[in-house]
């Protein structure tokens, strides 16, 4: 005997969220690379900002900037930290964020080798807590907001590293990420 009633296709969610977001934020999904295949995602408002398909993520720390009051994307770019002096460039790149600008990052291979003080800084004024514990190849994921506060309750940063012994892929740890609701701008 069949059954009579099947259960509803699910719905799909902006950025592949499981449930939806309320209709007065905006969705956002960040994922790292992980493994040699594996290449990192920036997803805002169901639009891949960054990413394998867009040709526009690469080895290093991947940056994509977001008009916080529009929500249109301004910036993406990509900074090579194994290969060549790209600190300088990334701390002007970041700088030159807009006030209410969202900023996205997420590393794709080795976002560490040549990351200097300079660059940390930098992060770190937008609140990171971790930029200084990155290792080669860690994976890492990163939300910050300039001239606005984020909600407190919003994840705005994870880790993971690489470690021999607990890597998914040879050499590589699995990849990470955080995703969620920011509210819009109510002014």
């Amino acid at each position: 005997m069949r059954p009579l009633a099947g259960a509803p296709v699910p719905k799909r969610q902006k950025c592949d969220h499981w449930t939806p977001c309320p209709s007065d934020t905006y969705a956002y999904r960040l994922l790292s690379g992980g493994g040699r295949s594996k290449y990192a995602k920036i997803c805002f408002e169901d639009n891949l900002l960054m990413g394998e398909q867009l040709g526009n993520v690469a080895r290093g720390i991947n940056i994509a900037i977001v008009n916080y009051v529009t929500g249109n994307v301004t910036a993406t770019r990509c900074f090579d930290m194994y290969e060549g002096d790209n600190s300088g460039p990334m701390t002007k790149f970041i700088q030159s964020a807009a006030p209410k600008s969202l900023l996205f990052m997420v590393t794709y291979d080795d976002g560490s080798t040549r990351l200097n003080n300079d660059a940390k800084n930098a992060i770190e004024a937008l609140g990171s807590k971790e930029i200084r514990n990155m290792k080669f190849r860690s994976s890492w994921v990163f939300i910050a907001a300039k001239g606005l506060e984020l909600p407190s309750e919003i994840q705005r940063e994870k880790i993971n590293h690489s470690d021999a012994k607990n890597n998914r892929y040879s050499g590589w740890p699995a990849e990470i990420q955080i995703e969620g609701c920011i509210p819009k701008d109510q002014s």
